[in-house]
């Protein structure tokens, strides 16, 4: 599975040249002229990683940033920001409003595309290989064979494929209509409640029968892969 780029930025030969490189290098990418596409887009194309200019039309990169922040389903989104300014004051103000890294122009794809993978490797290491690893789960994407703290985990496919998404995003919450999309495909109809149902049969193989739960749900938001919410888990079933 591709890593999906997100590129917001409005020079349009920019995004031409970023976008061939970028896919060139492997990566899927989505692309949005201005702030409030960057917002329907990030919702609806579920990107591994936001690519942000400061200055586009309608809404800044920076308020884009902020408002990524503050939606539970993109809070955890990496974000790395383009900019002009070159002030200390500038890049400050960036990263406190949530950028994981930043990066002027002029710079060259070779150097932004470094600077993707790097955050990648920090901030979605699952995306760096064929095992995935979370909570002490292990995932080998290649022989389709999942552990838990070294017993196997039998799995059905659709519970395979929506488990490698969570550890793919992990910490991230998803909506049912948002995991529906990625995990059985925007052309298939199914209903909503059907991802209830592989929800429950995930708890039950991962979980088993005294394991803490590591698949947190959040009222009117949806699921998410949470090993630290496991623990509070834990805890609220022994009391």
């Amino acid at each position: 599975m591709k890593p999906k780029v997100l590129l917001v930025e409005d020079d349009v030969n920019l995004t031409e040249l970023l976008t061939y490189n970028l896919e060139r290098e492997g990566f899927d990418v989505a692309r949005a002229g201005d702030g409030e596409e960057a917002l329907v887009m990030a919702a609806e194309e579920h990107p591994d990683i936001v690519i942000l200019d400061w200055m586009i039309p309608h809404l800044s990169g920076i308020e884009v940033c902020r408002r990524l922040r503050r939606q539970p389903e993109t809070a955890n989104l990496p974000i790395l920001m383009l900019t002009a300014r070159t002030e200390e004051g500038d890049r400050i103000r960036g990263l406190e409003t949530g950028a994981d890294d930043y990066i002027t122009k002029p710079f060259s794809p070779r150097e932004l595309t470094a600077r993707i993978k790097a955050v990648l490797r920090r901030l979605r290491p699952a995306l760096s290989g064929a095992a995935l690893t979370y909570g002490g789960v292990e995932m080998d994407t290649a022989a389709h064979k999942v552990t838990r703290d070294g017993a196997p985990v039998q799995l059905g496919p659709t519970e395979f494929r929506l488990l490698r998404y969570f550890m793919e995003h992990p910490g991230r919450v998803f909506s049912r209509e948002q995991l529906l999309d990625a995990v059985w495909g925007h052309d298939v109809y199914v209903e909503l409640r059907t991802v209830d149902v592989h929800i429950r049969r995930l708890r039950k193989a991962l979980n088993g029968d005294d394991l803490p739960d590591l698949i947190r749900t959040v009222r009117s938001a949806g699921y998410a892969l949470d090993a630290e919410g496991a623990g509070v888990a834990k805890v609220a079933r022994a009391s």
